[in-house]
């Protein structure tokens, strides 16, 4: 037992560190090419930051895992709406902008009805089974271009917010090695993450979704949990809430897109009270941020979301082991 969890623990490791040369890499040979602050920030760091969801989610698939897989990216949505807004609002309470409070948080809501709908064939279109095929995957990865060009469109009307980005030029040498051991991190980190997650799962009698649900969820959404954690420490309430907005689109829209495009997926109908827990967390922060003070998430109601989080994961738990 305790081999495992070790290697689990190294395999995050090497993940989250594999996803930072990744970035710096990318970064910097993007910059060599005159490619702006925007569109790396856009795409390439973007892209890090939800990199070990990727792996995960797409070795677990191709592993035969499907829960495995679903239940990463659906966990690490219920964790980032939860869990690190949760914290960062205690931190410091986060005022957003209206633009955020109209459209991206009601798109991410409307990711979630849309992946709701995808994938529960039996239901809404009396097949037999459900499945995320490579149509529904072709659709996620369509509305991830939507999401991508309107961002976009966003940053370039607000230049100012491309000024601060640093990136760190290193040779070409460098770079593309940076680029290469990222990769190589990444897939064999994620390999050593999905494979110790399962052995962990078999030796105490737990279901892969379970494990999907939590430590997976929480593992790859660690580099989330830092970004907001200290944007909110800076009283940086855009950074600390965009960052888990933005996250949760890249997942359902790009992650599981990119899943479902490379092994179609059988998707386990009982991971639907998950996802309405996301929806109804999303609700929640809807509410929120149109009650008392506009547009702001106090401490209190972040604290309501914390609460909720470690409810949910003991009702996750508890439900398990029956």
């Amino acid at each position: 037992m305790f081999l495992p969890v070790l290697l689990l623990l190294i395999g995050f490791g090497i993940l989250i560190k594999g996803a930072d040369f990744l970035v710096n890499g990318a970064s910097s040979v993007a910059k060599k090419f005159k490619i702006s602050n925007l569109a790396i920030g856009l795409t390439i760091v973007a892209f890090g930051t939800s990199a070990p969801e990727l792996v995960v989610s797409v070795i677990s698939s191709l592993n035969g895992t499907a829960d495995a897989a679903f239940g990463n990216i659906i966990g690490s949505n219920n964790f980032n709406l939860l869990f690190i807004l949760g914290v960062a609002g205690i931190i410091c309470p986060l005022v957003v902008q209206k633009s955020m409070v109209k459209f991206e948080i009601p798109l991410s809501l409307g990711a979630l009805f849309l992946l709701l709908f995808l994938v529960n064939d039996i239901f809404i279109w009396k097949s037999d089974e459900d499945v995320l095929s490579r149509i529904d995957a072709a659709v996620l990865l369509l509305f991830f271009v939507f999401f991508l060009f309107y961002m976009y469109k966003n940053m370039r009307a607000n230049p100012e917010e491309d000024e601060g980005q640093s990136i760190k030029l290193y040779s070409s040498g460098v770079s593309f090695g940076l680029i290469a051991l990222g990769m190589s991190m990444l897939i064999g980190g994620g390999k050593l993450v999905v494979d110790n997650a399962v052995a962990i799962a078999h030796q105490n009698g737990l279901s892969e979704k379970l494990i999907g649900l939590t430590i997976l969820a929480v593992g790859t959404s660690l580099p989330e949990l830092a970004t907001s954690a200290m944007a909110a420490y800076r009283k940086n309430a855009d950074i600390a809430i965009g960052n888990v907005v933005g996250s949760n689109l890249f997942n359902i829209f790009f992650i599981l897109g990119i899943t479902g495009v490379m092994s179609p997926a059988q998707y386990n109908s009982s991971l639907n009270f998950d996802l309405f827990i996301s929806i109804i967390a999303t609700l929640a922060l809807i509410v929120f941020m149109f009650t008392l003070r506009k547009h702001k998430l106090d401490r209190w109601e972040a604290s309501v979301m914390l609460i909720g989080y470690l409810a949910y994961t003991a009702f996750l738990i508890f439900s398990d082991q029956q």
